[in-house]
């Protein structure tokens, strides 16, 4: 089921950044002319102006928004360890990755930017709607509100999917409550498990009776949500670098090795730190990273009442 609804909301996304990447070229193509007297041309992605518009430091401040915006991409390896053949399958996943992101992400903005030079480019916009609107078509802003809803649906379903299974996991690993892994006599689902990951999903919206303002407090939370996801590759790295120490007989029989090895995983290290850093320079950024210990903090309390807990039965 999880599956199969991705492949639809998968569809939508492919289809709209598909159609807006085929009208921007012929724009470009043509030598389109917008009615602000912006021509549609090539020159715009070289021109002097282009290049950091916003200093170096702006191009560091979207680094917080990237990492956000590729949440949930560990979840590739989680899913495909679950097929009949992993082996075959991973590496043909992993391998059209960066052909999808420079499609998807790196085209369709340079797409963009031809168009309507990054000058045009509003943040109150989508450029996705400026570009439709451009071309002439009215209808531009529905049918981009309907695309970033089934993303938005989509990026729910899928974390609603992890972390049920996470949960599940916890719980057939007795880290957290047995009641986690009870399944669904009917579909075999983890139903508890999913029901408490849909109701920590529904709380965040709780948020804004505390801050009204949709924009400051989806930069907190997509901030927060960088944070611990850099936390949670930081681990699946660290654990790459151990693997490699305490078990490289196993490294040297596996078929499909990390480009770059273990130099690769420090440079990616570092830029994780690197982006942290570069959040306690904007004053909404700045709040979530203040509080992000409160989390961890939260889960060390969790694990030493756990310990404890355990101890005192034995």
């Amino acid at each position: 089921m999880f599956a199969e609804t991705e492949f639809w909301f998968a569809l939508i996304k492919v289809i709209t950044i598909i159609a807006l990447i085929g009208m921007g070229g012929y724009m470009i193509l043509v030598g389109w002319q917008s009615p602000d007297g912006v021509t549609a041309s090539l020159r715009h992605l070289v021109d002097p102006s282009s290049l950091l518009p916003y200093g170096i430091g702006g191009f560091f401040a979207g680094f917080q928004i990237a990492i956000f915006s590729f949440t949930g991409i560990e979840l590739l390896g989680t899913m495909t360890a679950e097929t009949k053949t992993p082996e075959r399958i991973l590496p043909r996943a992993i391998n059209a990755l960066p052909i999808r992101v420079i499609i998807f992400y790196l085209l369709s903005m340079a797409v963009i930017i031809s168009v309507t030079t990054w000058q045009h480019v509003s943040p109150d916009v989508s450029p996705f709607v400026t570009l439709f609107a451009k071309a002439g078509l009215p209808a531009a802003a529905a049918i981009i509100n309907f695309v970033a809803l089934s993303a938005a649906i989509s990026s729910a379903n899928s974390g609603v999917y992890s972390s049920t299974r996470m949960l599940y996991g916890l719980s057939i690993d007795k880290h957290a409550h047995w009641q986690f892994r009870i399944l669904s006599r009917v579909t075999r689902i983890p139903v508890r498990s999913l029901f408490f990951s849909c109701l920590c999903m529904l709380s965040g919206t709780l948020l804004l009776f505390f801050i009204p303002n949709v924009m400051t407090l989806f930069t907190i939370i997509s901030t927060l949500a960088a944070i611990l996801v850099i936390f949670s590759w930081g681990m699946i790295l660290a654990a790459y670098l151990v693997y490699r120490k305490r078990r490289n007989d196993l490294h040297q029989q596996s078929q499909f090795k990390m480009v770059g090895g273990r130099p690769m995983a420090w440079l990616t290290l570092l830029f994780f730190l690197l982006a942290v850093v570069m959040m306690f320079f904007d004053e909404d950024t700045l709040k979530a990273v203040a509080i992000s210990p409160l989390w961890f903090l939260t889960l060390w309390a969790i694990w030493r009442f756990k310990q404890r807990a355990a101890s005192t039965l034995h």
